[in-house]
C-alpha cells in the first residue's frame, strides 16, 4: 500500500511538471471529446449511457487563469448534444457557451464543433456538462483552473477530484421522456454517486468504491463538484475537518467545518489535512431536501480514504455524521459563513445600482389540456401538469438559437420584455395560496441590459405548489451574494443587512426555501446569457430566462463573430 501511494503521488507531480511546461508554450492546447455510448454496470445491472470518450464522469480539463483552450467535440452518439463550460466567463464569446437553442443549435449525430473556451479571472474548480435535455446526468466532468502565481493558502501535496452525481437503473432518455409525458415529477435516482460509484452500501458496488491513498501529515486539495441532477448535498469525512478555500473558482477566506453543503451546479475547493491515526476512513454524502412533500433520493453515497503505511485497518469503519435531510439551518449556516477575499476580486462589489430586477421563482401548474392523448398525461397535483417560472413566465425554447436571432436581427424568435418586477404581487411565502396563482404564462422572454451596468437581482422563492430551495445560475458572469433570508424580501429593511465588504463571488446561488437571495455584479460581458435554476426538473419545466448584454463602445467591448463551424439549426 505504501509503495502504491508513493507511485501515485510521483505520477501526479510528474504530470504537473509537464502541464506547467505545456501551458507556457505558444500553441493553444486542444482537447478531443468524442460523445458516444458506452456500457456501464452499477447496482448489478448493465446499461448503455452517453459519455465523453467512454468515461463516466468525463475527462478533466486543466487550464491556467487567462488561458484559451479548444475542445473538439465529435458527436458519435445517437442524439443531439451541446456542451457547456459551467462558470467559465467566455468573454465576448457566447457562441461556445453551449445551452441548446439559447446560444447554439445542437451538435447533431455525426457532426463536429470546435469549441473555444476562454478563461479570464477564474481560479479554482469548475466543471463542464451537457446542456441538452437530461444528457448531463452522465455527460459531465471537472475543470481545474490553476493560478499564474501561488495559491493564497499552503500548497497542497496533491489534488483529488470529487464529483457527485446520480445513477438511475433506467436509461436516462427513458427517465426524461417519461417525466415530460407524465406532467408530474421524475422518478428518483436509485443511487447518489462519488466519482461515478455508489459506494460500499449498495449491491455489487464495494469493489469499485472510489478510494484514494494519503500520507500522514500531508494536505490534499479536494476539488468538489455537485453534478447531481436535483439534490443539494451534505458531505463529510469521518474524523477529518474540511477547510473551504474556494467556491465556484473564486478564492474564499478559509472556513473550517465538519461538513459542507453544496448545491447542484456549485463547486468547492476544500483542503483535507491527513492528520488522523492511519486507518481507513469513510467520506459520505447525502441529500439536503427542505420540502416535506417532494420525493427525493434519500440514499447515502460513500468513498474511502486509505492512509499509507503498515497497520491493520478497522474492519467496519464508521460513517461521518451528516446533518439530517431537512436541516435548513445547517445548510444555510454553512453557506452564509462563506466570505470572499476582496484582494482577489475582479472588480469591486457594486454599491450604486443601475439595473435592478426582482424575480419570483416558482413551481407552477398548467390545467390538463382537453383531449389529452397517451403522449401527454396529467400527473401533477389535482390532475394538472407541473411547470415552473420566473416572474410568472414559464420559458419556452425556440427552434433556433436566441443568439442567432439577436446577432442577425431575426424577428419573432423572442421578446425582450422580461419583467423587472413580479407581475403578480401577493404574500409569496404564505402557507396557503389560491390555485389561480399557480398558472403562469408561456413565453420566450429575454431582458436586455446595457453594457457595464451594475446589476442587482433579488430572487424571491414562493410557496406556490411546493416551496423548495433553488440553485440559480447565470451564464457568462460571476456575482457577489450580498444577502439572503427567509420569508418575503423587504426592499426597505433587508438591504440594510447586505454584506458589501467581503461577499462570496459565485456563479450559482442557493435561494432558501420560501426565502430570497440578492446578488450583484457588473454586466461587462456582451452577448446572450442563460439564467436558470440548476435543478434539472425545474429547468425542464421552464424556470429560466435570458439576459442580453449589449455591446459597449470599444472593439474589445463587442460580441465576437460566430465561428465558421457553428452547428446549423
Amino acid at each position: 500500500m505504501l509503495l502504491l501511494g508513493k507511485k501515485t503521488i510521483f505520477l501526479q507531480i510528474l504530470w504537473s511538471f509537464f502541464f506547467v511546461v505545456g501551458i507556457n508554450s505558444q500553441r493553444p492546447r486542444e482537447y478531443h471529446f468524442v460523445v458516444r455510448e458506452a456500457k456501464y454496470t452499477r447496482l448489478c445491472c448493465t446499461k448503455t449511457l452517453l459519455t465523453v470518450n467512454g468515461r463516466f464522469p468525463g475527462p478533466i480539463i486543466k487550464a491556467y487563469t487567462g488561458e484559451t483552450v479548444y475542445v473538439n467535440v465529435y458527436n458519435k452518439g445517437e442524439f443531439n448534444i451541446t456542451l457547456h463550460w459551467h462558470g467559465v466567463k467566455q468573454p465576448r464569446n457566447p457562441w461556445s457557451d453551449g445551452p441548446e437553442y439559447i446560444t447554439q443549435c445542437p451538435i447533431q449525430p455525426g457532426m463536429k464543433f470546435r469549441q473555444k473556451v476562454i478563461f479570464s479571472f477564474e481560479q479554482g474548480t469548475l466543471w463542464w456538462h451537457a446542456h441538452s435535455d437530461w444528457a448531463r446526468a452522465t455527460v459531465h466532468g471537472p475543470i481545474f483552473v490553476y493560478p499564474r502565481t501561488s495559491y493564497p493558502f499552503p500548497k497542497p501535496y496533491a489534488e483529488v477530484p470529487i464529483v457527485f452525481g446520480e445513477w438511475w437503473k433506467s436509461e436516462i432518455k427513458d427517465v426524461y421522456e417519461q417525466f415530460v409525458i407524465s406532467g408530474g415529477s421524475p422518478i428518483n435516482s436509485d443511487a447518489l454517486t462519488i466519482n461515478g460509484q455508489p459506494g460500499d452500501f449498495f449491491p455489487c458496488s464495494r469493489e469499485e468504491t472510489f478510494k484514494f491513498n494519503v500520507d500522514f501529515g500531508k494536505t490534499y486539495l479536494l476539488r468538489i463538484v455537485n453534478a447531481a441532477m436535483n439534490p443539494p448535498l451534505f458531505f463529510s469525512v469521518y474524523k477529518h475537518s474540511l477547510t473551504v478555500v474556494g467556491a465556484d473558482a473564486a478564492y474564499t477566506e478559509p472556513l473550517t467545518r465538519d461538513f459542507i453543503c453544496i448545491a447542484p451546479g456549485q463547486s468547492l475547493d476544500v483542503l483535507l489535512h491527513a492528520n488522523q491515526e492511519p486507518d481507513h476512513y469513510y467520506m459520505a454524502a447525502r441529500a439536503y431536501s427542505s420540502s416535506s412533500i417532494l420525493p427525493f433520493d434519500n440514499t447515502t453515497t460513500t468513498a474511502r480514504i486509505h492512509y499509507n503505511g503498515y497497520y491493520i485497518p478497522t474492519s467496519s469503519p464508521p460513517l461521518p455524521c451528516l446533518p439530517y435531510y431537512n436541516d435548513t439551518n445547517a445548510a444555510f449556516d454553512f453557506l452564509g459563513s462563506l466570505r470572499g477575499k476582496p484582494e482577489t476580486y475582479p472588480h469591486k462589489v457594486p454599491t450604486i445600482i443601475t439595473t435592478r430586477i426582482i424575480s419570483t421563482i416558482s413551481i407552477n401548474t398548467f390545467p390538463c389540456p382537453e383531449g389529452q392523448t397517451f403522449s401527454q398525461t396529467c400527473e401533477g397535483p389535482n390532475g394538472t401538469r407541473l411547470a415552473a417560472s420566473m416572474n410568472n413566465i414559464s420559458f419556452e425554447l425556440p427552434n433556433i438559437s436566441i443568439l442567432d436571432a439577436y446577432y442577425y436581427y431575426l424577428n419573432g424568435v423572442y421578446s425582450n420584455n422580461f419583467p423587472s418586477f413580479p407581475p403578480l404581487v401577493f404574500n409569496f411565502t404564505a402557507e396557503y395560496l389560491p390555485m389561480i396563482l399557480e398558472i403562469p404564462k408561456r413565453r420566450t422572454m429575454a431582458r436586455v441590459i446595457e453594457y457595464d451596468s451594475t446589476v442587482e437581482i433579488v430572487f424571491q422563492g414562493t410557496n406556490l405548489v411546493a416551496g423548495i430551495d433553488h440553485p440559480m445560475h447565470i451564464h457568462g458572469t460571476s456575482f457577489y451574494i450580498v444577502g439572503r433570508g427567509f420569508g418575503n424580501f423587504d426592499e426597505y429593511e433587508d438591504p440594510k443587512t447586505y454584506n458589501l465588504i467581503d461577499p462570496p463571488l459565485r456563479n450559482t446561488v442557493l435561494v432558501p426555501i420560501n426565502g430570497w437571495a440578492t446578488i450583484r455584479y457588473r454586466a461587462g460581458n456582451p452577448g446572450v446569457w442563460f439564467v436558470h435554476c440548476h435543478l434539472e426538473r425545474h429547468l425542464t419545466w421552464g424556470m429560466e430566462t435570458v439576459f442580453i448584454v449589449k455591446n459597449g463602445e470599444g472593439c474589445d467591448e463587442s460580441l465576437l463573430p460566430p465561428p465558421p463551424d457553428l452547428p446549423p439549426c
